[in-house]
């Protein structure tokens, strides 16, 4: 299959969608200036996509999931803005350019994301599909990005660990990262009405999706450039943060994300017999570079 053609076809209509939001003119003026600078700033879009092939996969309409969609991303850009922050990351550059707070302030970054937040549940529970279906993907995003998920990870980052495991690290990373994914999967399922085998081995392929994507951050904070990665690289070891391939180091690193890769491809085999575009960008991502 044509995976770089479909992911760049499905990123176009994602991007189309999100770059109708917080539209020039709005009473929120710089605010809304500094959501869209986030928000518009490149990326993936995997999120989003994962959500629509998920919908599609299991039945459903995924021009109906597209709110749900959209909604993963404002939460997943509000992320990266609090990120950034010098309270968090301290870092300045994103997506190969300057973050939020440096051009825009650090209150006006917190508000954008503080706003993004709240956008993206009331861009969720405007999904046209039956209420049991967005109730229920509400919650999962929600649960998600909330202290059992994403936020909940980056306090247990925040907070180090003087002697950190490979268990601890990956209780972190299943929140921080693997969260948003996980619920990108379920979301998608849950709009087209799937049924609780499909929802399952949806959750798994994210679970060990986002696992071998974080792992592989990890390396390409030690072999990347900025130029190539569109961020500050080094900055793990530099601030003395545990990572998989400061604690494997970089061979074994790379073996486990093949191992996490293959995990992702196996938890399909069932329920999704119809699996060649989720088996293809598990590849790619393991392979990515950037």
């Amino acid at each position: 299959m044509d995976l770089s053609g479909e992911l760049a076809a499905l990123k176009t209509r994602v991007d189309g969608e999100l770059e109708g939001l917080f539209a020039a003119g709005t009473p929120c003026g710089r605010l809304c200036e500094a959501m869209r600078y986030s928000l518009l700033a490149g990326g993936k879009r995997l999120r989003p996509i994962l959500t629509l092939k998920f919908c599609e996969a299991a039945g459903g309409e995924p021009e109906k999931a597209m709110p749900l969609a959209l909604a993963l991303e404002l939460i997943h850009t509000y992320s990266l803005i609090h990120d950034d922050l010098p309270c968090m990351d301290d870092d300045d550059l994103r997506r190969g350019r300057p973050t939020s707070h440096v051009v825009f302030g650090e209150a006006r970054a917190v508000l954008a994301g503080d706003a993004l937040q709240a956008a993206a549940l009331e861009l969720a529970l405007s999904a046209p599909l039956p209420a049991e279906r967005v109730v229920r993907a509400a919650r999962t995003l929600a649960a998600a990005a909330g202290p059992e998920g994403m936020c909940g990870g980056q306090e247990l980052d925040t907070a180090g660990e003087p002697d950190p495991t490979l268990e601890a690290l990956t209780r972190i990373n299943d929140l921080k990262t693997g969260a948003l994914l996980r619920a990108a999967c379920a979301m998608g399922v849950l709009a087209a009405g799937g049924d609780e085998a499909k929802l399952a081995a949806a959750e798994s392929y994210g679970l060990h999706l986002a696992r071998a994507f974080q792992i592989r951050d990890d390396i390409l904070d030690i072999t990347s450039t900025p130029e190539v990665l569109g961020k500050p690289v080094g900055s793990d070891e530099a601030n003395r943060k545990p990572t998989y391939a400061s604690l494997l180091g970089v061979e074994a690193a790379e073996d486990r994300v093949l191992r996490e890769t293959e995990l992702a491809k196996s938890a399909l085999a069932g329920p999704f017999p119809e699996n060649a575009f989720f088996f293809a960008l598990a590849d790619a991502l393991a392979a990515r570079e950037s």
